[in-house]
């Protein structure tokens, strides 16, 4: 009776480690939530920390970046609450100017964002640049 105490004891001593161990592992993998490297080496960077203080028109304007081989190959907006009609345009027109280009000339950009939402166009180009920026120091 004794051993089976013993058993059930060091049971849940292995499990409470094995709990431990699995949260120490969560913390550090979400440690930088800015940067997520995918399988095919596409480096994917979210602007929402990094740009919560830029605003548009009305809305923080929060981007992924994707980065593969040192280029920008994508620009995704996030969910935001600038008024969609006008933030069409600055999809359309603003982040499809970075596509293609090496970070280190994408980071040197000056974009033109006379769109009719300017606002919310030089909130995209100042998350671009932080996002850039962040890449640049922590790849």
């Amino acid at each position: 009776m004794k051993r089976k105490y013993m058993n059930i004891a060091m049971a849940a001593v292995m499990l409470l480690s094995s709990v431990t161990l699995l949260q120490q592992a969560r913390a550090a993998a979400n440690q930088d939530n800015v940067m997520t490297k995918m399988a095919d080496g596409t480096v994917i960077v979210n602007t929402t920390t990094l740009a919560k203080d830029v605003k548009g028109y009305s809305s923080a304007t929060p981007l992924n970046i994707h980065i593969k081989n040192n280029k920008v190959v994508k620009v995704e907006a996030l969910r935001n609450r600038e008024t969609p009609k006008y933030f069409a345009v600055v999809k359309r027109q603003v982040l499809v100017k970075w596509e293609g280009k090496t970070v280190s000339k994408a980071r040197k950009m000056k974009v033109d964002t006379t769109t009719g939402a300017t606002l919310s166009g030089n909130a995209v180009v100042e998350n671009m640049h932080r996002g850039l920026d962040y890449y640049t120091a922590h790849k």
